[in-house]
């Protein structure tokens, strides 16, 4: 009875809280409703296509030409249709049936493919590092190599399989009201397979579920059963067992020794052997551990992205091609930021933050740097892919324009603007409805981080709470920034150039009196690009940064910003009939073009351009400056802490360290945007390659120092000026 009691009083307790809430949202707006599409036009933006320089051929021949005519399918739903029997028990038993017409392609004969393999043959031949060389009997060695494959994998039984898909289904179908994936992007992905290579795919992990949903999702359009490896020791030996029999893998203890030991050298072999086909079956164990407090009275949607596929063959042979001179960032930023030079070196950023594992260390130098840089181009992929979401639009706008609040009869013309703003840069969205339920569901499902407020004539005020309200907003309005982020380097670059010349507090009139030159703009683009890592810059590795700096450009002028200024004398800037090759170019063949070449900054120096006197482009122009605050504020923040940190300390300890005092300055601020441990870690490895901070061995492991170039108050302080002069207050 106490039980029925407190449910009853819970019931009602939301009964009245969603009626206060329905109350709230019906009073005020008219019946005027505008409905919200995810494209422009006709047709959805197609995003996610590989490299068309270092993959021309997987560019043109995996695309499918009728992509943006294709819609979506919901994969979790199964019905009579999708099977091959009708009647009244079979749309009962749909999911069992449908899981027994899944097609599970047979078991090879593995030990043998294995025991052919490269790999396995140099050791057994001595050519190999640690391989024996002395003859063994291949009785022996083929005894060894089942023995260490039996530990490794097991032939999947397709009874449990079949069984684990079937209760995957029902599991999904209670926990998901639709899973939606691009028609288009799985017709791309079927037209790779026909080739009869292994097919590799490589995931974001931006959820938990994506253990469950990948696997599924691919068995379910006929890409048969992934393979995972799996770490042995968080498992029991039954469990182990079990998902042998589903496609787990798991590595042997010999394969995770040290690549110079001589023990495992055979285990490695076979295991690098084993491991072509990769996948995600066993994520599922993980997921439904880290679902125990998550009731499925909640149903959510859910949506896959597949980028293009390309050619790893192409790409190992094409991406050689477009290697050029490097310098590091310490060589390439210190002087000017110490002020001992202004002229910024004609070459590129080498940066590589890809974790050193054994098998990287394994390969070549120049294989590992291919590797590094093919992780690059899989990232673009997948952040291009990516559909930006409701709530990401809405933490933008609440953040960046509104901290102060704003009405909701404003914020609905916003979102409706910002929203067609992401349209336009090619980026998908991944949602559509009526503006105004958008606005209302995505403000429900910010609820604990923004307070509404019912105000006169029945209007909304919709506030973003300060504290970690604001850093949970800074965090949904990342997955935004990559459609604005040319235009957000731009501006924050052009901040800087007039940051010498006039108050920043001063009226816009005044700002654009100022002349920018071109020379100027490319200068100051190149130092920002220099100082934000390239994981946030998403620049692929065979496109230069003088190439990116034109980009910019050319997307300030488009969005209204910067407006061409003729000066008297010079070739009007639209005059391109007289445009020529100068005789530095003449000889070099089509391929060696560079984008510094063709722009010829001689050339460009009589080109000048203004800030747009627009009455929008005040408003604009700091929406796309505050975009990239979080970033450089930490970047500042972190400059400030040079002189109070404890040194010598290790990484972690010293990000512990620099994230405390985030947190310390925000409460002072209000700056709670950068109060974020990945973005402590990023100043860290930022100060590093500009050579602010040292890395040396010790006994208790690498330790960070302070450089002494930066031991003096009088360095820190340039470094803090030079990073201030891209924020925007």
């Amino acid at each position: 009875m106490d039980a029925m009691l407190e449910a009853r009083l819970q019931t009602q307790q939301r009964s009245s809280q969603n009626g206060r809430e329905t109350s709230l949202w019906s009073s005020g707006f008219g019946t005027k409703l505008e409905a919200v599409t995810p494209f422009l036009g006709k047709y959805r933006p197609f995003v996610g296509r590989c490299c068309q320089t270092c993959t021309p051929k997987s560019w043109e021949s995996l695309f499918h030409r009728s992509i943006m005519d294709l819609g979506f399918c919901n994969v979790i739903l199964v019905k009579e249709e999708n099977t091959r029997f009708r009647g009244w028990l079979v749309r009962r038993l749909c999911y069992f049936l449908w899981s027994l017409e899944q097609h599970i392609p047979p078991c090879q004969d593995a030990p043998q493919k294995i025991m052919e393999s490269t790999g396995v043959q140099n050791v057994i031949s001595g050519r190999a590092p640690g391989g024996s060389g002395d003859g063994q009997v291949p009785s022996h060695v083929k005894k060894e190599v089942q023995r260490i494959l039996s530990h490794i994998q097991a032939p999947p039984r397709h009874i449990l399989l079949r069984l684990f898909s079937w209760a995957l289904l029902r599991f999904l179908n209670c926990l998901f009201l639709n899973v939606q994936l691009h028609k288009g992007q799985m017709k791309m992905v079927h037209k790779a397979t026909q080739a009869g290579s292994p097919l590799v795919l490589l995931s974001t992990h931006k959820s938990l579920l994506d253990g469950i949903l990948l696997p599924f999702v691919l068995l379910s359009q006929g890409l048969g059963v992934l393979r995972v490896a799996w770490d042995p020791r968080t498992c029991s030996p039954i469990l182990r067992a079990l998902l042998k029999k589903l496609g787990g893998i798991f590595l042997p203890a010999e394969a995770s020794l040290s690549l110079d030991s001589s023990e495992g050298v055979l285990a490695r072999a076979v295991a690098h052997a084993a491991l072509a086909p990769l996948g995600l079956w066993t994520g599922a164990l993980a997921v439904l551990r880290s679902l125990r407090g998550w009731g499925c009275s909640r149903r959510v949607c859910a949506r896959v992205h597949l980028a293009q596929p390309f050619s790893l063959q192409e790409y190992t042979i094409n991406a050689r091609s477009c290697w050029g001179s490097r310098q590091t960032l310490e060589q390439l930023l210190q002087p000017i930021v110490l002020g001992q030079c202004t002229v910024i070196p004609d070459t590129e950023k080498e940066q590589e933050w890809t974790p050193v594992t054994g098998p990287l260390l394994a390969l070549k130098e120049e294989d590992q740097l291919l590797v590094r840089r093919l992780s690059r181009h899989v990232l673009n992929a997948s952040v291009a892919s990516s559909a930006v979401m409701s709530t990401a639009i809405m933490a933008t706008l609440l953040l960046f324009k509104h901290r102060k609040g704003v009405y909701l009869s404003q914020l609905l013309g916003e979102f409706s603007w910002l929203t067609e703003e992401t349209l336009l840069r090619g980026f998908d969205v991944g949602f559509s409805g009526q503006l105004r339920c958008l606005v209302q569901h995505t403000l429900s499902l910010l609820r604990p981080h923004v307070a509404l407020l019912r105000v006169h004539q029945g209007d909304l005020l919709v506030v973003p709470l300060p504290g970690p309200g604001l850093t949970h907003l800074a965090r949904l309005s990342a997955e935004l920034l990559p459609a604005f982020l040319s235009e957000a380097v731009g501006a924050c670059a052009v901040r800087g150039l007039l940051a010498g010349r006039v108050p920043p507090e001063g009226p816009w009139e005044l700002q654009g009196i100022e002349l920018l030159s071109q020379n100027e703009l490319y200068r100051q683009i190149l130092l920002l690009l220099h100082l934000l890592p390239q994981d946030l810059l998403l620049l692929q590795p065979c496109q230069s940064s003088y190439c990116y700096c034109q980009e910019v450009l050319d997307r300030l002028i488009q969005c209204g910003l910067l407006v061409a200024e003729e000066t008297p004398g010079s070739r009007p800037a639209c005059d391109t009939g007289r445009q020529r090759l100068s005789a530095k170019l003449l000889w070099k063949p089509s391929g060696d073009f560079t984008d510094s070449d063709s722009d010829d900054f001689e050339e460009a120096e009589g080109r000048y351009f203004r800030l747009s006197q627009q009455s929008r482009c005040p408003d604009f122009f700091l929406f796309l400056c505050r975009l990239l605050s979080p970033v450089l504020k930490a970047f500042a923040h972190a400059a400030t802490f040079l002189h109070q940190g404890l040194l010598p300390d290790t990484e972690s300890g010293y990000a512990e360290q620099l994230f405390q005092f985030l947190q310390a300055t925000a409460q002072e601020e209000g700056s709670f945007e950068c109060v974020d441990p990945n973005l402590a870690i990023c100043a860290i490895w930022t100060f590093r390659d500009l050579g602010v901070l040292q890395q040396m061995p010790s006994s208790a492991g690498p330790m960070l120092h302070m450089s002494p170039t930066f031991a003096s108050r009088d360095n820190q302080e340039k470094l803090q000026q030079f990073i201030r002069q891209f924020i925007c207050s």
